[in-house]
């Protein structure tokens, strides 16, 4: 009798008492392991994700976490060998194993990166600008995320073991919440391989990641109004919890992402020798063979003009004929079987309903005592005009259906009729077309694909989510959202107005306000290091006046003539200007001038200027000053500088505001480096 799998729990490994179920080779039928939750205490791991896991994933910054995350992904790296010879049992080829084991480690890296570039080096998120909500400007908004003190549940599918888990933990993590990873059974015994991993190498604070192996019990009991379950699996399964009482009036916020009729279009301009024919056809292709089929993101409904649907059949059994199906151990096959003889078993009946309105167009070939393990050969099936099942039977498998369509008003109505998907492609040259049909489609679908000759290299396809953007979709695929870069991390914390004072508001965002105090220094603040700077550390300019010389000079140096800055007579019917203004681009030269301190000192270098605005035009023999205030202050984990923005305040010899804008700096941490 092969191992029984262990969930991780409460900072020890369990063992549940007896022999657990067979979990079979998907290829073989021979035993991979078993797996039983029997006796696990989920109220306690609950506790300790709250009491052990949050709190010591709150207390770091996001930068910290951010560097945890790529730490892990660094020594997950190192080990996928381990991972890739588990994951051929799950029917996995090599290709598929990258899909999933690699899948998961970039996207580990790409939360890694942006938790860096764009969260600050702090536990809060500022969400927009400030707003005024008074005359004085003494009461004033900002809209704030905070890390929620719960938990974050996840309960996955059984074709991605790997990604599915790591995809949901990355942006988890950063935003402050512990997991524990319900992966489903058929492929644990790969998610439990990766969890030892991830456990071994204590990168990761306990507590804040657990592993269930085997039946979930009574989790969703345990959880409470700060708790969230992210879910991958049916629609059937995703209505019994948000039947859950918990979900229902506990609080406990349920993100699903279920069943997925996606489409891909091809367009009605691409005829059988341009380019696009052949990348949608070979699309198609790889969305059926690509794990088997097994994928949310899959291609299920293919929808062509009706003029070229014989040839888009031919070509995509051209091409499919050339897939060898096998074990996957064997390098000359290019799609393995299913993940179980349960699946293969929803596939056929799903394949049966199908063909009451479709014909089987093509079928290929499985191995010859494919029985023994979950072989199902690629099919298409060409549906007959007005069929609903396509709409309705999703064949979570190497099935495709072509639908014909005629006009492009018809092919997004069919698209609509899967009723909101996870990912549509489009196929087309025509920028008329492509406008039109992603309109169409957007509202139905939480991605869309525009594939033609030109992204064609670079496109990832179809059907590959990627960590930067949204991976979900509305109505029957869901409605959750998950991934999106940094909106995938604010999804899971709380989102907050607070009202006060500036001074206020600056001491609780850690981000100087407008209208807060200033603190005026007889140093200068380009003379601090980053330890010795402080948000609020400010510099009063003296003032300059800017002279029609300088305006002529500046316009001769860079050949900026525009008639505003250079013809006093179309400068003043300007209803704007009424006569010769400055650039603004000098005025913001004058105001650097005003400012810097040009000793080498602790500031390294200027990287950018953020929103700037010009207010107030400058016209000749009017003076200007510049207030300089230390805004925000964003120390780099391994670099000996550190970014710091400051607030710039432009204003004339009249106090009216001439310009505003936040210049970026680089600023060592101490001074003289060292």
């Amino acid at each position: 009798m092969s191992a029984l799998l262990e969930s991780y729990a409460a900072g020890r490994w369990f063992r549940a008492a007896g022999d657990g179920a067979p979990l079979l080779d998907a290829a073989t039928g021979e035993e991979v392991a078993r797996i039983s939750s029997r006796g696990l205490d989920v109220g306690a791991m609950v506790r300790h994700a709250r009491e052990a896991g949050g709190p010591a994933l709150r207390s770091l910054t996001f930068h910290e976490r951010a560097a945890l995350l790529k730490a892990l992904a660094k020594h997950l790296v190192e080990r996928k060998d381990e991972l890739y010879a588990l994951s051929v049992r799950t029917g996995a080829t090599a290709r598929d194993t990258m899909v999933d084991v690699d899948g998961g480690f970039g996207t580990l890296f790409s939360y890694a990166s942006k938790g860096v570039r764009e969260l600050p080096n702090d536990t809060v998120f500022l969400d927009g600008g400030l707003e005024r909500l008074g005359k004085g400007g003494t009461f004033v908004g900002q809209h704030l995320y905070t890390s929620r003190p719960g938990v974050a549940v996840q309960i996955n599918a059984f074709n991605f073991p790997v990604w599915g888990m790591l995809e949901k933990l990355a942006p988890a993590f950063l935003a402050g919440l512990p997991t524990i990873v319900k992966p489903a059974s058929q492929t644990a015994y790969l998610t439990e391989l990766a969890v030892r991993q991830i456990i071994a190498s204590g990168i990761l604070p306990e507590g804040t990641l657990q592993l269930v192996a085997g039946g979930a019990g009574a989790l969703l009991d345990e959880l409470t109004i700060q708790d969230s379950v992210a879910f991958t699996g049916s629609a059937h399964t995703a209505g019994i919890l948000r039947r859950h009482p918990n979900v229902l009036d506990g609080g406990v916020v349920l993100g699903v992402e279920a069943d997925s009729l996606n489409c891909s279009i091809l367009g009605p301009d691409v005829r059988p020798e341009d380019p696009e024919f052949d990348l949608f056809v070979k699309g198609v292709v790889t969305e059926m063979t690509v794990k088997a089929g097994q994928k949310c993101t899959a291609i299920r409904r293919v929808l062509v003009p009706e003029t070229v649907a014989g040839q888009v059949v031919e070509a995509l059994a051209a091409r499919l004929e050339k897939v060898a199906v096998g074990d996957p151990r064997d390098p000359d096959v290019r799609m393995g079987p299913l993940a179980s003889l349960g699946q293969r078993d929803e596939v056929r009946k799903a394949v049966e309903a199908l063909r009451s309105s479709a014909e089987v167009a093509f079928s290929g070939a499985a191995p010859a005592d494919g029985e023994r393990g979950a072989f199902m050969a690629p099919l298409v099936l060409r549906a007959r005009s007005g069929a609903a099942e396509p709409h309705d039977v999703e064949p979570f498998g190497p099935v495709a259906t072509v639908l014909a369509y005629d006009g492009v008003e018809s092919a997004i109505a069919l698209a609509a009729r899967g009723r909101g998907s996870l990912v549509a492609s489009l196929a087309t040259h025509d920028p008329e077309v492509a406008r039109s049909v992603v309109l169409g489609l957007a509202p139905w679908h939480g991605r869309v694909l525009v594939l033609d000759r030109d992204d064609a290299k670079e496109s990832t396809g179809h059907g590959s989510p990627l960590p930067t953007l949204v991976h979900g979709g509305p109505g029957r695929a869901g409605g959750g959202e998950e991934l999106g870069g940094v909106r995938g991390v604010l999804h899971h914390m709380q989102r907050t107005a607070v009202q006060g004072s500036p001074d206020q508001l600056t001491a609780i965002t850690g981000r100087w306000t407008t209208g807060a105090a200033r603190a005026q220094s007889d140093v200068h603040p380009f003379r601090k290091s980053l330890a010795e700077l402080r948000v609020g550390d400010t510099i009063a300019s003296a003032r300059r006046t800017v002279s029609l010389a300088d305006i002529d000079h500046f316009a001769e140096f860079t050949g900026d003539t525009f008639y505003a800055h250079t013809d006093a007579e179309a400068a003043a019917r300007n209803p704007l200007f009424g006569g010769i203004v400055a650039h603004g681009y000098l005025v913001v030269s004058l105001a650097a001038g005003l400012f810097v301190d040009p000793a080498p000192g602790p500031v390294l270098a200027n990287f950018g200027v953020d929103a700037l605005r010009f207010l107030t035009p400058v016209k000749a023999g009017d003076a200007i000053d510049v207030t300089l205030t230390v805004k925000q202050i964003t120390p780099r984990g391994g670099a000996d500088y550190g970014e710091v923005r400051w607030d710039a305040l432009v204003t004339n010899q009249d106090g009216q505001t001439v310009a505003t804008y936040d210049v970026l700096t680089l600023v060592a941490k101490t001074w003289p480096g060292a």
